[in-house]
């Protein structure tokens, strides 16, 4: 099962690291991690999804993650209340036989061409993982060259008054 697992972490080297490490010392694959700095420059954010197999898993990887000193607060994000979404740049194969199918699929998406060549055009898509995942499938008959990802961040939604 999917959780994603945010993490609000002491600004400063290194943390990411030993957060990383906890993970693969204990077995647990990492699907994507990202980290930037918070609302406070003081604290940095990291986001990591990673597949548990039940409920205790995650709730056990919150508890090693408290031990870690540069931890302040740790989330199991659900699906259902929270924001989800990830950056992708796709680099295609472009002639101008194909670029306007191309252009055309991108619209669809609500993606941006962000660089054009005589060869090539680089898109940019923001969006959930599955929308990401649904361009490139696209896109894999034109010939993918490259893909960069920047793997999900998440955050939890304003809640209504009387709900968890």
């Amino acid at each position: 099962m999917r959780h994603v697992i945010s993490a609000l972490v002491v600004n400063q080297p290194g943390v990411m690291v030993r957060v990383a490490g906890l993970f693969s010392r204990r077995g647990y694959n990492i699907e994507s991690i990202a980290v930037g700095r918070s609302e406070d420059p003081g604290l940095s954010r990291i986001v990591i999804v990673v597949d548990a197999e039940d409920d205790q898993i995650v709730e056990q990887i919150e508890k090693q993650l408290y031990k870690l000193i540069d931890v302040v607060k740790v989330n199991d994000l659900p699906a259902e209340d929270s924001v989800e979404r990830e950056l992708a740049l796709i680099k295609v194969n472009a002639s101008s036989q194909n670029r306007s199918e191309i252009m055309q699929i991108v619209d669809i998406f609500r993606a941006k061409i962000v660089d054009v060549s005589s060869r090539a055009v680089i898109i940019e898509i923001t969006g959930g993982t599955a929308k990401v995942e649904a361009l490139i499938a696209l896109l894999k008959s034109y010939g993918i060259k490259e893909i960069v990802r920047t793997g999900q961040i998440a955050m939890l939604r304003t809640l209504k008054k009387g709900e968890k």
